[in-house]
């Protein structure tokens, strides 16, 4: 098979390269603590996309920083103690349409898919940080205190979700997932991590693992491009680059899932040079929980035929 990383049974052992900041799960355990003292004020109101067997709505909360957070919220009509999924997007995009998460819906799951502050839907970002906001969430807050790293607020905001969608009256909170693609693939780690409750998560080939990795391989572009455009602009003599790379460590999904309880379902393509292959399974390799991983060799960062239809019947199961 095509190469573009390390062949495959290197894959199989590598443990990744972006060192993880010493403080790492106080840092965590901090931002859970914030998070918990935050009244997330929900409200939820009819959406106006009707459905015969569904109710839609759309859900905002209080997250971190006092910063409104949206989510879309489908109810199976009639339906008690429904397990729930819980739904990431993309890096910059927002939640999908209406459509796309009803086959859920008509199996009697709840489903919130979240907007992440900051980018292309409704949540409000509320950040403040001191140093650049060039462009990506990657790099917001690297020149200021690590608790102001932008991705730590959405994480935070994936757990929040949780939170909220667990306490609902329709909700059994023993049966919840989360699933999502590329950033939405980090999140649906990063939330299954912070939330020990989840029992199901089906990432496909997640973002946000092993910088450092990205950076070796040469492969700064979409959507890993702000890193190199870091560096030509604030750090071109690369004297900060240990320094840089260990903040990075705060937000690298590799380092939160030894946290993760639930079972994991996880798909890549060998040929993908967006989110390299090795860096995936840095994360991938570090899960100490029950889990599979389903390999694409002559894919790249793309659909990957067939997942869509295995993560349903997997999670539904």
């Amino acid at each position: 098979m095509a190469v573009i990383d390390m062949p495959l049974e290197e894959l199989k052992v590598y443990q990744g390269k972006n060192p993880c900041p010493a403080d790492f799960d106080q840092y965590w355990k901090n931002g859970l603590d914030q998070m918990n003292a935050t009244n997330p004020n929900v409200e939820i109101r009819p959406s106006g996309f009707s459905c015969s067997f569904a109710d839609c709505h759309d859900m905002y909360f209080t997250g971190v920083n006092n910063a409104r957070i949206y989510a879309k919220l489908i109810k199976p009509k009639g339906k008690t103690n429904c397990p729930a999924i819980l739904c990431f997007h993309g890096y910059t995009w927002s939640s999908s349409q209406w459509v796309d998460y009803l086959s859920y819906a008509a199996q009697g799951y709840v489903v919130a898919a979240l907007d992440c502050r900051g980018q292309g839907g409704r949540s409000q970002d509320t950040t403040q940080t001191t140093g650049t906001t060039f462009h990506g969430h990657i790099i917001r807050g690297l020149d200021d205190k690590p608790e102001n790293l932008a991705f730590r607020q959405i994480f935070l905001d994936t757990a929040m979700l949780a939170r909220v969608v667990m306490k609902m009256d329709e909700v059994d909170s023993n049966r919840m997932m989360t699933m999502g693609v590329s950033q939405g693939g980090a999140l649906t780690l990063a939330c299954a991590a912070l939330v020990p409750q989840i029992k199901k998560a089906a990432p496909m080939y997640p973002f946000l693992c092993d910088y450092l990795r990205v950076w070796e391989l040469d492969l700064c572009t979409t959507p890993y491009i702000e890193l190199r455009d870091y560096f030509r602009r604030f750090d071109p003599m690369h004297e900060r680059e240990t320094e840089i790379f260990t903040r990075l460590g705060y937000i690298d999904i590799q380092h939160l899932v030894k946290w993760i309880k639930a079972d994991v379902l996880m798909a890549l393509g060998l040929r993908d040079d967006l989110c390299p292959p090795s860096t995936q399974f840095a994360a991938y390799n570090k899960m100490t929980c029950q889990k599979e991983m389903v390999i694409y060799p002559d894919f790249t960062h793309e659909n990957l035929p067939g997942f869509a239809d295995k993560t349903f019947q997997w999670l539904t199961s």
